[in-house]
C-alpha cells in the first residue's frame, strides 16, 4: 500500500503543477479579454485571435482545472445520500464511482480525443476565422484533461482503498452548495 500511496502522491502533485497553470489561464484570459475591449473602443482594431486565445485559456482553465478540483474534493456531486451515510459508506460510494464510471470514462475520452488532436496536430489545421491561431494546442487539452482527470482518479481510488484498509484518513465530508 505504501507504494501506492507514494504514486498517489505523485499524481496529486503533477495535478497541483497542472491546477496552477489553470489559475494563471483565468488571469491571463481576464487580461487579454480587458486588453481587448480596450483597444477594440480606442483604437477600432480587433482581431480573432485575441478571441481564440481567450477560448484556448477557458478550455485550458476547465480540461486543467478539473483534475485538481476533484483532488481537492471541491466536485460538483450528485447528492442525494452521500451526506446521509456514514463514512465509511462515502469511501465505498466514492470507489464504486471511481471504478465504474469516473476511470472508465477518463480512458474512453482520453482515447477518443487524442486522434482528433493528433490529425490537426499532422496537419498543422488552423483557424478558419482571419486572424486566427493554429488549433492543435486548443485539441491537446482534450486527451491531456481526460488523462489528467482519469489519473487524479487513480490517485483518489488508491486514496479511498487506504481509508477503507485503515491506513490512511480520508476526508469524506462535503458541504452542498450555498444557492
Amino acid at each position: 500500500m505504501g507504494a501506492l500511496l507514494a504514486f498517489s502522491r505523485v499524481i496529486d502533485w503533477l495535478n497541483e503543477k497542472f491546477g496552477r497553470i489553470a489559475d494563471w489561464c483565468v488571469l491571463t484570459s481576464c487580461l487579454i479579454s480587458a486588453g481587448n475591449a480596450t483597444v477594440r473602443y480606442l483604437l477600432s482594431y480587433s482581431t480573432n485571435g485575441l478571441l481564440e486565445i481567450q477560448w484556448y485559456l477557458f478550455g485550458a482553465l476547465v480540461l486543467l482545472g478539473a483534475p485538481y478540483t476533484l483532488q481537492k474534493n471541491e466536485h460538483v456531486r450528485v447528492d442525494l445520500l452521500y451526506m446521509a451515510v456514514s463514512p465509511r459508506a462515502r469511501l465505498w460510494i466514492d470507489t464504486v464511482g471511481f471504478v465504474v464510471i469516473l476511470i472508465p470514462a477518463g480512458i474512453y475520452l482520453t482515447l477518443l480525443s487524442f486522434p482528433f488532436f493528433w490529425q490537426s496536430f499532422l496537419s498543422d489545421e488552423m483557424s478558419q476565422n482571419a486572424g486566427g491561431l493554429i488549433l492543435w494546442p486548443a485539441k491537446l487539452l482534450l486527451p491531456l484533461g481526460f488523462a489528467l482527470l482519469t489519473l487524479q482518479a487513480v490517485s483518489e481510488l488508491i486514496k479511498r482503498i487506504g481509508g477503507l484498509a485503515g491506513v490512511i484518513e480520508v476526508e469524506t465530508t462535503y458541504e452542498k452548495p450555498l444557492q
